[in-house]
């Protein structure tokens, strides 16, 4: 990792307003700790989109609906830069060509992995699908955890956040997207 002297000594300094002292042994290496934390978590800013879809679209003539659920994801959120976590369920129906299975986890860590909130996230990995693959159909849905919620403020523990995103068929028409429901269990 490259040592950035600007971000740690903000975090040495932030360490010394919450009433700390940096220099003691378990806070010396901290700000080069969180300094390659942040960097993985905010890591999707540098991410090409491209990149990671690496051709990975195949000729396919197959029109029935693709789901991958329960992909794992973490966040941090923009306004306490807390983390949020959960599972996100992507479904597409192709419309003559399919992506690399493995691309659709990848997509949603690329969104994750900046600073968010959850009903942007959904959006973004919708939109970036329906751009990419153009295919009939993109439907999200996210459901999360809120360390914001549970830690601080309202200090809710078992709250959970559900935000969909539905394009094409999915939008327009009710049975699309019950089934898609359905079969993620919701």
């Amino acid at each position: 990792m490259q040592y950035n002297k600007t971000m740690q000594d903000t975090i040495r300094r932030l360490l010394a307003e919450l009433g700390e002292d940096p220099a003691r042994e378990g806070l010396v290496d901290t700000p080069a700790r969180v300094e390659k934390s942040l960097r993985f978590l905010t890591g999707g800013y540098s991410v090409d989109v491209d990149t990671v879809i690496n051709n990975a679209l195949f000729t396919v003539e197959y029109n029935e609906m693709v789901i991958v659920r329960d992909i794992d994801f973490y966040s941090l959120c923009e306004h306490h830069m807390l983390p949020f976590f959960g599972k996100a369920h992507v479904a597409y129906v192709p419309n003559g060509h399919v992506i690399g299975l493995s691309k659709i986890p990848r997509l949603v860590d690329v969104f994750a992995r900046r600073l968010q909130v959850q009903e942007r996230l959904t959006s973004q990995i919708a939109e970036c699908l329906s751009e990419k693959i153009q295919p009939l159909g993109v439907a999200v849905v996210m459901e999360a955890t809120h360390l914001c919620k549970a830690m601080r403020g309202v200090e809710k523990q078992n709250t959970t956040t559900v935000t969909s995103a539905m394009r094409g068929v999915f939008h327009q028409d009710a049975r699309t997207r019950q089934e898609f429901l359905k079969l993620i269990g919701r």
